[in-house]
């Protein structure tokens, strides 16, 4: 499991002076010097039993098996890409996008999130962008990322997904709501994302049910509050039942209830700084690769304590508590 890392006092003692405005969103990053780099190795994924979503041609993609750096997009972006070790050319892959926090290149964001190793396994495709300067334009050139990957790689354009930290979910964010770059994504899992209810006010929802994860801590000073605001707007935009508790799903999140098909919704409360990764790389590439979908059976089993515990979270969720910390 990701350990959480020391900031330098700087940080701690220090606000951001990098902010920026995306379509009228604040952003920011402060960033640990240094990070561990377990959960960056490659491995391999078990073609045999995997269900067909599509194939590519023999020879039709030149792209290589494992890692690939420094790449460069026609818009400029740099990123890496890691593929399967035994990647196969002709089978269609997921591809999960990682988005970059403030700072971070394409290495960096890498070893920041560490969901290499479980993507692979799980047969996607990952891809680590290099951060960039916000604006709507950026968010334009990064939209068009996922095509000039399948161009080389054998991708299943069908099955693109985005998660990243801070700028790095605001992106992701942004991608599935700008009128010129939604569709295409087929599900998101923001973590720390610079959007409040205010800023979700301003868009319309997608026009179908859409998976999302929301990844935001307890602690976030920066954006306090602003991830239970954001998954309150994705449930009733996925006609989720507000009226019920969202269930226990996996480390640390809760499931909605009763959404529509294909609209998976979750929330992920940590206890970490701003800049802190949750480390919850399992459940992001888990929902990925179900698209979110829970089983039936999630709501069986449970104890008087967790079905309580999840009473009290929708109570305050439906209430619009905040839940603040002071240090």
């Amino acid at each position: 499991m990701l350990r959480v890392r020391e900031w330098s006092w700087a940080c701690k003692r220090l606000p951001s002076s990098a902010l920026v405005a995306l379509a009228g969103v604040a952003v920011a990053g402060c960033w640990p010097a240094s990070d561990p780099v377990e959960g960056t190795g490659l491995a391999a994924f078990d073609y045999a039993s995997a269900g067909s979503h599509g194939s590519c041609a023999p020879g039709s993609k030149s792209g290589e098996a494992g890692a690939t750096d420094e790449l460069k997009s026609g818009s400029g972006i740099v990123y890496n890409v890691r593929t399967p070790s035994n990647y196969d050319s002709t089978f269609a892959h997921p591809l999960l996008m990682v988005f970059a926090p403030a700072g971070r290149s394409a290495e960096g964001n890498e070893a920041f999130t560490h969901i290499t190793h479980l993507g692979t396994m799980n047969g996607f495709v990952v891809v680590y962008t290099t951060h960039q300067p916000m604006s709507v334009e950026t968010v334009k050139k990064l939209a068009m990322l996922p095509n000039e990957i399948a161009d080389k790689w054998c991708i299943d354009i069908n099955r693109v997904y985005a998660t990243g930290h801070s700028d790095g979910g605001t992106v992701s964010t942004a991608l599935a709501l700008l009128d010129d770059t939604r569709g295409h994504l087929a599900g998101i899992a923001p973590s720390a994302a610079g959007f409040s209810a205010t800023d979700f006010e301003t868009f319309k929802c997608p026009s179908a049910p859409f998976p999302v994860m929301v990844m935001h801590s307890s602690w976030d000073m920066l954006f306090p509050g602003w991830g239970a605001q954001a998954v309150k707007w994705w449930a009733a935009c996925n006609g989720c039942d507000m009226a019920k508790p969202p269930l226990p799903a996996g480390e640390k999140c809760v499931a909605y209830q009763s959404c529509a098909t294909g609209g998976a919704t979750r929330y992920c409360e940590g206890s970490g700084w701003h800049g802190e990764w949750p480390g919850l790389e399992a459940e992001i590439v888990r929902f990925f690769e179900s698209d979110g979908s829970v089983s039936p059976s999630a709501t069986e089993g449970l104890t008087g304590d967790e079905s309580r515990a999840a009473m009290r979270w929708s109570s305050g969720q439906r209430s619009g508590e905040k839940r603040t910390v002071s240090r």
